[in-house]
């Protein structure tokens, strides 16, 4: 596949390294604020809301899944509408908005039940107001984080597209392991300095300084702006695709030749891809041309699109679909590790003092697993990649 997804306008002497700092440092500031939210989450919702275990768990569920799928969807409204650069500036603002929202939740006593009476053991629970304030807040973090996370790391790789650095893949292969490197340490600041706040300096303040960080990162994202190289949205990805599925479904009478000089294909005007590959082969039936004078018009284009798409769109449906197995196997991954309440209840009934006068928060237990993870980049990128 050749052809970039995204059509470029801007000027030759923009984009370059120059702009990863501002790229990766609100990237890093983002996902530190974000994250901090999530560890003492769980214990935020039953101390303050007077939530059972089930309820809090339910609702940090539909969080997560919310905050999952909202970058599918950014991505798909960045490459077909909006631009990259576009959707995370839209999405820092609505980020900031749904964190100063729920900070509110912390501040405002109206905004929570009473606290609960220790003399008869008596707890309110959350009117219906106040749990409608705290989903909303939280939702609108989840699609301003999702619209983000959508486009900040391809947005970074289009600096680097000009062709200075395209015969350069090492350039590309450290950027993406820095980007994961300085996402893991926005982490750890997260699960250890900020949830630290958070317990023992109280909610207001540790929710609070998510809220300055989150500020940081979209001022930090807009500063760059003259230097970037921004990415004209091209027509919709997700349609063009459906169009290969239903051109090869229809075509799939037509026979395959061994010999790729007996069959014409559609290209796309400017495309350096003239064949199709011939891994899952089954596809290339729809971009082959049975009769150019019913399936093409005079400027070259097909005259039904449905029934004939090009070697591009046809390749990028093969690179998606080989895609899918990682996935999969992510996903199966992910199951596991997305257990966010558990894991900080149990470490709440243990010891964790150190001395007499300080205790591990037990939402900083997590730090392990990404101190396992920034290892393994620095091994991958110092290691592994100059002898592969």
């Amino acid at each position: 596949m050749e052809q970039p997804l995204l059509v470029d306008y801007s000027e030759t002497q923009k984009g370059g390294f120059r702009t990863l700092p501002f790229i990766l440092g609100s990237a890093a500031l983002m996902n530190a604020a974000t994250s901090a939210l999530t560890p003492n989450m769980i214990l935020y919702l039953m101390n303050e809301y007077h939530m059972d275990m089930t309820t809090g768990s339910n609702i940090l569920y539909i969080w997560s899944a919310v905050t999952n799928i909202a970058p599918v969807v950014g991505a798909f409204m960045a490459d077909s509408f909006v631009g990259r650069f576009q959707m995370i500036g839209l999405g820092s603002v609505v980020t900031l908005a749904g964190m100063f929202l729920f900070w509110l939740t912390s501040v405002i006593p109206q905004a929570r039940p009473p606290p609960c009476v220790a003399s008869n053991n008596i707890c309110r629970s959350a009117e219906m107001f106040q749990l409608f304030f705290l989903c909303f807040s939280l939702a609108i973090i989840a699609i301003g984080a999702g619209a983000i996370k959508s486009s900040s790391l391809a947005f970074g790789s289009d600096q680097l597209k000009r062709e200075v650095y395209q015969g350069n893949a090492r350039a590309m292969e450290s950027y993406f392991s820095w980007y994961y490197a300085v996402y893991a340490l926005s982490i750890i600041v997260s699960l250890t300095c900020l949830v630290y706040i958070q317990v023992n300096m109280g909610w207001a303040l540790g929710f609070g300084a998510p809220v300055l960080l989150m500020l940081f990162s979209t001022l930090l994202i807009y500063l760059g702006t003259p230097f970037y190289v921004k990415l004209k949205p091209k027509s919709s990805l997700i349609t063009g695709l459906f169009q290969v599925i239903v051109a090869s479904y229809r075509n799939r009478c037509l026979r395959l030749s061994s010999q790729s000089a007996d069959i014409q294909y559609h290209q796309k005007k400017g495309s350096a891809t003239v064949l199709p590959s011939e891994k899952l082969r089954f596809l290339n039936k729809a971009c082959i041309v049975q009769d150019p004078q019913q399936n093409l018009s005079p400027d070259g284009e097909a005259t039904d699109p449905w029934r004939l798409c090009t070697v591009d769109q046809v390749e990028e449906l093969k690179a998606l679909l080989n895609v899918v197995p990682i996935w999969l196997t992510g996903a199966v991954m992910s199951i596991n590790i997305s257990q966010y309440s558990f894991p900080v209840l149990q470490a709440n009934t243990m010891d964790r003092h150190i001395g007499s006068g300080f205790e591990i928060p037990a939402a900083s237990f997590g730090i392990f697993a990404v101190i396992s993870a920034i290892l393994w980049i620095v091994l991958y990128d110092c290691l592994i990649l100059p002898i592969a």
